[in-house]
């Protein structure tokens, strides 16, 4: 296990990522609209959070709540858009109508992506099967995170599942590090840490107000911190 891990923040505008990265954030997951659960930020978004810190963007390609790909073409367009304007990471995901992974809408946007690094975000936690799922996405260029809980209750539900992942680390499909997030506490980390699991994730944890407030510097560097202890 290596002495740093991971602390991935969620940024909604300029203003959090600075704060994010002054706490100790190493990268931000950059979204728009929570009551969404994060849908893709425009461009003139991404382009002010980019020039306001220096540690790495992934950014959400997502255009409706729900964990349906909805319009592919619009989605491609964002992709080619954010592309453009500088993003080089990304977070996406999408399921289809039976809980399996939609290999045809995931397939087309990693085209566009053009080998970019990305996330499979927290979509595997209401797949039909986790393992058939990850076996799917495999072979695909660019992804080496997924986002879980392990549950879609949340890591109290999902730890059992997380610790057991994390333990299949050298099997196909499991390659991808594993990043924990949704309901995570800072009491979950000793058993993750412990496992192997070294990247967190956390949204209304970095901020002690609620999705109305600003990301706080100081709920950040405590979870910075209790990682480092």
């Amino acid at each position: 296990m290596s002495n740093h891990a991971v602390l991935e923040v969620i940024a909604l505008d300029a203003e959090d990522a600075v704060a994010a990265q002054a706490g100790g954030a190493d990268r931000l997951e950059l979204v728009t609209d929570m009551a969404a659960d994060g849908l893709t930020p425009s461009v003139e978004v991404f382009a002010e959070i980019r020039a306001a810190v220096d540690i790495p963007l992934r950014v959400m390609l997502r255009v409706a709540d729900g964990f349906a790909a909805g319009d592919i073409a619009v989605l491609v367009e964002k992709a080619r858009a954010m592309r453009a304007a500088g993003a080089e990471e990304f977070v996406l995901g999408f399921l289809d109508q039976d809980g399996h992974v939609d290999l045809v809408a995931v397939e087309r946007l990693v085209a566009e992506l053009n080998g970019c690094p990305w996330t499979f975000h927290r979509a595997i936690d209401r797949a039909a099967d986790r393992d058939i799922l990850r076996k799917h996405l495999a072979d695909l260029p660019g992804l080496d995170t997924y986002l879980t809980a392990g549950s879609a209750r949340g890591v109290d539900a999902g730890m059992e599942t997380l610790l057991a992942e994390a333990a299949r680390s050298d099997v196909p499909g499991y390659e991808p590090r594993i990043m924990v997030g949704g309901g995570l506490r800072l009491d979950h980390l000793p058993p993750l840490r412990a496992a192997g699991i070294e990247a967190f994730h956390i949204g209304g944890a970095a901020r002690p107000g609620g999705w109305s407030e600003p990301v706080d510097e100081a709920a950040v560097r405590e979870w910075r911190e209790a990682l480092d202890g």
